[in-house]
Order: structure tokens, then C-alpha cells, then sequence
């Protein structure tokens, strides 16, 4: 207790001058700063007009790609959900009918995939992660605005890419 005692006396009492106690000095701070941001150039876009420049590793939406013959790459192997760090991604594997094999390469399929883009910060490491190259992001679309947050689980309906026609003239 006499240690504290000690130091709050060894404290130098300053007396303030009239401007100190009637704040001026911070006043006068705060103008200047708020003055020098108001001609300063403005940071603001106007989005769906302008778009601002992306690093070259900027990652995007999910996409579930195809193979050549157009069936879904994924196998339901679960890599990447184990990969995911912020478990976004959760599947339900199936296994293929019988007559349906000779049409697929592979015997299992994901009944279910989804992503829950609340959940993931796009760090890539489910792209990594995947053996078949089935999951990428892409580096052109921005997740939309939504207003319902189940509106930010994607499911294969707008993860897996559109089927690819081939046109003949």
C-alpha cells in the first residue's frame, strides 16, 4: 500500500490553461481532420455500374464442374468438407443403381452437396483438396445479396455448371 501511495506523489499535477479546459486545442484537432477528409478523393463506387479491381488471387462462388461426357465430377469422397476449416460444406454420398454403372466412371455420387456461404471464407482449400478437380472457385462472380439466410445455402442446383450444348450447323 505505501508503494502506491509512493508513485500517486511523484505524479506531476499540471495546471490546464484556459484554452485546455475549454477544449479548444481538440476542437480545433477534430476540424482540421474532418476538413482534410472532406476534400480528399472518395472511396466510395457506385456497384453495379463500376466494379473495383480484384487481386489475381481473389477467389469466388463455388462451382461443381462436369466431365467430358457431362455427369458430375464429385464422388462424395468428403475431402473437402474434412479440409473445410469452417465446415461449410456438408454431402450425403449415394451409390449408383444397378445398370446405371457403365454409364459413370465412378460407383459413388453426392446425393446432396452444400455450401453454406455464411460459413466459408473462401480460402481454396476444398479446390485443394479434391481428387477428382470436381469443386473450383471462381474468380468472376461475387456471392449476391440476399435478403433470408437460407438463401445463402447452395445446394447442386446452383453449385453444379450447366450442362455444356454442343451445336451442329
Amino acid at each position: 500500500m505505501e508503494l502506491l501511495s509512493n508513485r500517486s506523489k511523484n505524479v506531476a499535477q499540471k495546471e490546464m490553461t484556459l484554452s485546455e479546459r475549454m477544449y479548444l486545442p481538440a476542437i480545433a484537432q477534430g476540424l482540421g481532420i474532418t476538413i482534410k477528409h472532406f476534400f480528399k478523393k472518395k472511396a466510395t463506387i457506385n456497384y453495379p455500374e463500376e466494379t473495383r479491381q480484384r487481386s489475381d488471387v481473389w477467389r469466388g462462388l463455388h462451382v461443381l464442374k462436369r466431365d467430358e461426357n457431362g455427369a458430375e465430377r464429385c464422388t462424395a469422397c468428403g475431402l473437402c468438407a474434412v479440409a473445410c476449416p469452417a465446415e461449410a460444406i456438408t454431402m450425403t454420398a449415394g451409390e449408383r443403381k444397378k445398370g446405371e454403372e457403365h454409364l459413370y466412371r465412378e460407383e459413388k455420387y453426392a446425393v446432396t452437396y452444400e455450401v453454406n456461404m455464411l460459413r466459408c471464407i473462401f480460402c481454396g482449400l476444398c479446390e485443394e483438396a479434391c481428387p477428382k478437380a470436381a469443386i473450383f472457385l471462381q474468380d468472376d462472380k461475387l456471392a449476391p445479396a440476399r435478403y433470408e439466410r437460407e438463401e445463402f445455402i447452395y445446394g447442386k442446383d446452383r453449385l453444379v455448371e450447366p450442362l455444356k450444348t454442343t451445336e451442329t450447323k
